[in-house]
């Protein structure tokens, strides 16, 4: 009996019965209910599973990181391995320590069956805890870019007979200043002929391209869908508005689409953080994943959200690249990006895996010049929503405690002080040196009186006749 297509355009009709893949690769992906391949797998997977270095642009939410997870764990499955346990066979390359998590995270998923070794290395947490287990060895190795030096300079692992290397998210690394350190640990590997590139991003620029064809061997370049860099299941709305009128207009839009599973997206640090409190003051629960955050609260913050106990997620652009989280109803830009690519990424955390979504954004004042880039970038004018009164809210103003309620307050209980020392009194002198201090023998004690302050007079005007 032939399987059923998938509902939605991201499934082609193609199976993965036209691969022979590995019984614990296959086993692993019909656990998952994947049945059918995605067009940027159909495309790909053929190129890659017979060893061709790939740069991949696809839209978010496409199965770019099962493409090239089944094509590592079918290579090192189907090879031995070329070094020591000292070198892990493959070696892929995040920009965020979200990404890399959510990468093992799905590495473990298609290699369970397997008795592949793979960790995850980031900054954070467990900074000796990392280190220890990558020098017993490991096969898979995924990390961001600064872990990976730091761990590579003190000698905890080795790159040099390193068989497969991946790119995730390309042109995010250059964005993001890493592009020295891309390059270092391109140099520590093979030369580009004696290893397998893959490079894979949602938005192909000219320098990722430039890039690839220097450090890789006659790479394919495959772009899915040139002409849509955004999927078409995603419905979007824009609203002008001014800026002292985008909290009462986000509470009306938050009020009549129901809060689901929602990602708010800012571009500063400090208005994720006032952004939640406001929310917070008129009922809504919500959280904040910005790049101070440290790293446990940030991985905490998007388990609750990933498993619906947090219905609303504020996050700048850290938290906009390759994160797949399934549910994701509406995405709403409270800032517009000023970078046009994160637009294409930050509205497709919606919409994903073939599932509808919605994502709105609000032009105030301040971000509107980045209106214009964006719509030529994308292709197309963003659909402009008119917003009457009934949607904007009363919104609840911030207010100081007054004294009166500070008095409610507890007191904090001050400790008790040590009672103040008496000061010390001289000791009267002796008998026998007050007497002849008396008769005037030996030197005691001289006082001098005081000096009295003279006066001093005016001097009398002659008096001139007149």
């Amino acid at each position: 009996m032939e399987a059923e297509k998938p509902a939605g355009s991201l499934f082609t009709d193609t199976t993965f019965d036209v691969f022979d893949l590995r019984p614990e690769v296959r086993r692993a992906i019909d656990e998952q209910g994947f049945t059918h391949l995605t067009q940027v797998q159909k495309e790909v997977l053929p190129l890659t599973l017979a060893g061709r270095d790939v740069a991949v642009q696809a839209q978010t939410g496409t199965g770019k990181t099962a493409t090239y997870l089944i094509t590592i764990f079918e290579h090192v499955l189907r090879n031995e391995r070329a070094g020591g346990s000292h070198t892990p066979r493959a070696l892929i390359v995040t920009p965020t320590r979200e990404l890399a998590v959510q990468v093992s995270r799905d590495a473990e998923i298609l290699g369970r069956h397997t008795d592949l070794r793979t960790l995850v290395v980031f900054g954070g947490l467990d900074y000796k805890k990392q280190r220890d287990e990558l020098s017993a060895g490991v096969d898979l190795l995924i990390g961001t870019p600064g872990r990976l030096i730091d761990y590579h300079k003190q000698g905890a692992y080795s790159l040099e007979r390193t068989e497969q290397v991946v790119i995730d998210e390309c042109d995010r690394l250059f964005d993001m200043g890493f592009a020295d350190d891309l390059k270092w640990l391109l140099r520590r590997l093979p030369h580009p002929r004696e290893r397998q590139s893959m490079m894979y991003t949602a938005t192909l620029s000219y320098r990722v391209m430039t890039l690839g064809w220097r450090e890789m061997n006659n790479p394919a370049e495959i772009v899915i869908n040139p002409d849509n860099i955004t999927p078409d299941a995603i419905t979007q709305e824009l609203y002008h508005v001014g800026s002292a009128e985008k909290l009462s207009l986000l509470l009306g839009l938050l009020e009549r689409e129901g809060v689901g599973r929602t990602m708010i997206f800012v571009n500063r640090r400090h208005t994720a953080r006032r952004l939640v409190e406001d929310l917070e003051r008129h009922g809504y629960e919500a959280r904040a994943l910005t790049g101070d955050v440290i790293q446990k609260r940030r991985l905490r913050v998007l388990d609750d959200f990933k498993d619906g106990r947090l219905p609303i997620l504020v996050a700048t652009d850290v938290a906009s690249r390759g994160l797949h989280i399934e549910g994701v109803s509406h995405v709403i830009n409270y800032d517009l990006p000023q970078d046009p690519e994160d637009y294409v990424h930050r509205i497709g955390r919606t919409a994903r895996a073939g599932a509808e979504g919605k994502a709105i954004s609000l032009a105030c004042e301040d971000y509107v010049y980045s209106l214009e880039p964006i719509e030529k970038y994308v292709g197309y004018q963003i659909p402009v929503a008119f917003a009457d009164e009934s949607l904007y809210k009363r919104v609840i103003p911030f207010r100081r405690p007054r004294r009166d309620d500070r008095r409610d307050r507890p007191r904090r209980r001050e400790p008790s002080r040590p009672p103040r020392p008496e000061p010390l009194r001289k000791a009267a002198p002796p008998a026998h040196e007050s007497q002849a201090a008396a008769a005037g023998e030996g030197e005691g004690p001289v006082t001098t009186p005081p000096k009295k302050r003279r006066r001093r007079r005016r001097k009398k005007k002659p008096q001139t006749p007149d």
